[in-house]
């Protein structure tokens, strides 16, 4: 697969939203660039805050949305697009209700699973991206999917969500390389207790 340009995390802009379980992609934005050092800097032409960061020899970005997550194709495409960043070069860490906390995968393609964020970036960019997919847990019923979303995880999925964040940023040289399957195997020999 060829190397990333680009590494996104998805969510809602504002401190109210910043621990609610939509966020988690954002989570994930955050310890990686806390991990290489690096800060972000606001880009009003792209809706969201830019770090640029070099892990081992390959150059990308991290880019923070600053718009709500059902347009966020107003901040991922519209940096892909000026910079042509192909999809299929660009990894994007979201929240996912099908997966309990604690399991987290990589995905290469495919549809958007009804992820709102997702579904808005995939017509302007293809579908060719990656995903890092953060489990949430679902509520039990799609009545409930908004307000599930929307509110904060316990403190043991909080705890369990963090652990898999921390063991995908172990293999971040890999990951930056386009190279999943180190990380993949490692998130397949976690634990849930």
């Amino acid at each position: 697969m060829p190397a990333l340009r680009l590494i996104t995390g998805l969510g809602n802009p504002g401190q109210q939203y910043a621990d609610t379980r939509h966020n988690a992609g954002l989570w994930f934005l955050e310890a990686l660039a806390d991990q290489l050092g690096v800060t972000f800097t606001k880009q009003v032409k792209f809706k969201a805050r830019i770090a640029k960061a070099r892990i081992g020899d390959q150059e990308l970005v991290l880019l923070w949305p600053e718009v709500f997550m059902n347009v966020s194709g107003q901040s991922v495409a519209a940096y892909a697009q000026f910079f042509n960043v192909p999809a299929n070069q660009i990894l994007i860490a979201h929240d996912e209700l099908d997966f309990a906390p604690g399991r987290t995968q990589f995905k290469s393609g495919g549809g958007h699973g009804g992820h709102n964020g997702l579904r808005d970036i995939a017509p302007q960019t293809g579908s060719d991206f990656h995903r890092l997919r953060i489990g949430i847990g679902h509520p039990g019923h799609k009545s409930q999917v908004s307000a599930h979303v929307l509110s904060k995880p316990s403190a043991i999925d909080r705890a369990l969500i963090e652990r898999t964040i921390e063991t995908v940023l172990k293999h971040v040289d890999e990951i930056a390389q386009g190279h999943f399957d180190p990380a993949k195997q490692a998130l397949g020999n976690l634990k849930s207790d």
